[in-house]
């Protein structure tokens, strides 16, 4: 786990082990749920990032698929947090999340045109301290730097069908390879295929490389963990899941917290 996180923006010391950057992520990735009838709910998944506001002071955001906010109706929907316990076990301890106002307006922040929202909350402190350094995020240059390509691994946290890895609460971990090209520029693909099998509460997941994925040989290994994006969606032709999933790169949710700057920043 996480305890102190790096510097705001910077990137993950490049000697830390691979699964310390792992469970860094899944750390700070939640599970969002709201009752969708007597025995059903929507869920979808969301992770924590360290976002500062312009004048410098600490704030978390959090960071998910827009659609996933979108189709939960009430005003009031549930984040999953997770409380350690003194024996070393863990608690899954949800508590209330309002993302609506009493008008019914919004009270997250989505992208113009792409599957990404981003919301400043509160959370518990062991969460503040688990959310990622904005650095993390890939910016527009980061694949063509880092060389990544097709058939590259990256790894998805998320809560398939609602499904945790065990009562904690804490996000499934799956891996995936890249199944499209080109990947860049951003501004002409900004999204990607991951060849993995994709379910109901995946979505808003991220989408990440760390060491203890694969690279294809020959290419640049990253210096650093980066997240490459979001579950956005899966792939389906008519009935048919294809079993690939649409992850949105990771330079629109930078651009989605710098609108929820815009939207925050006092008029001169």
């Amino acid at each position: 786990m996480i305890q102190t996180p790096p510097v705001q923006d910077a990137p993950p010391p490049a000697t830390a082990p691979a699964w310390d950057l792992t469970v860094g992520l899944i750390d700070a990735t939640v599970q969002l749920d709201q009752p969708s009838g007597p025995a059903t709910r929507t869920v979808g998944t969301g992770f924590l990032i360290q976002a500062p506001r312009p004048d410098g002071t600490p704030r978390i955001v959090l960071v998910t698929a827009a659609h996933v906010l979108e189709t939960m109706p009430d005003p009031e929907a549930r984040i999953g947090w997770r409380v350690a316990l003194p024996d070393g076990a863990w608690r899954f301890d949800p508590e209330p999340l309002i993302i609506r106002d009493d008008a019914g307006r919004p009270l997250w922040t989505r992208h113009g045109d792409k599957d990404v929202a981003v919301m400043e909350i509160t959370a518990p402190e062991t969460f503040t301290r688990a959310a990622i350094p904005l650095g993390w995020l890939a910016d527009e240059n980061a694949f063509d730097a880092w060389q990544v390509g097709p058939g590259d691994e990256l790894l998805s946290l998320g809560f398939p069908r609602g499904l945790s890895s065990n009562r904690a609460g804490f996000p499934i971990l799956r891996v995936g390879r890249i199944a499209s090209y080109p990947l860049s520029p951003v501004s002409a693909f900004p999204t990607f295929l991951l060849d993995f099998t994709v379910f109901p509460g995946n979505s808003g997941g991220p989408v990440f490389w760390t060491p203890s994925a694969r690279k294809r040989p020959g290419t640049t290994e990253p210096e650093t963990a980066f997240i490459a994006g979001l579950l956005s969606q899966e792939v389906r032709v008519g009935d048919d899941a294809l079993e690939i999933g649409v992850v949105t790169h990771a330079v629109f949710i930078r651009e989605t917290i710098a609108l929820l700057d815009a939207e925050t920043t006092p008029a001169p």
